[in-house]
């Protein structure tokens, strides 16, 4: 993973949990057997594309709706 990708990634996502549970979750889904969503090089581990698609926006985060509790 390079620390450059991982920079630019931060300050697309500030909290570094959150950004560590996108890459993990993406990486796993590229090792099942999902495509990337951006052109790859041989050279490219899963966590340099799921930090690229983050980056380029291809990935985002989406927050949940908020959970209702009756009154």
């Amino acid at each position: 993973m390079k620390s450059d990708l991982v920079e630019k990634a931060s300050e697309i996502v500030s909290d570094p949990l959150v950004l560590i549970n996108m890459v993990s979750k993406r990486v796993r889904q590229l090792n099942s057997g999902r495509s990337p969503l951006i052109p790859t090089r041989p050279s490219m581990g899963a966590a340099d594309i799921a930090l690229t698609e983050i980056i380029e926006g291809k990935i985002k985060l989406v927050e949940a709706p908020a959970a209702q509790t009756e009154s």
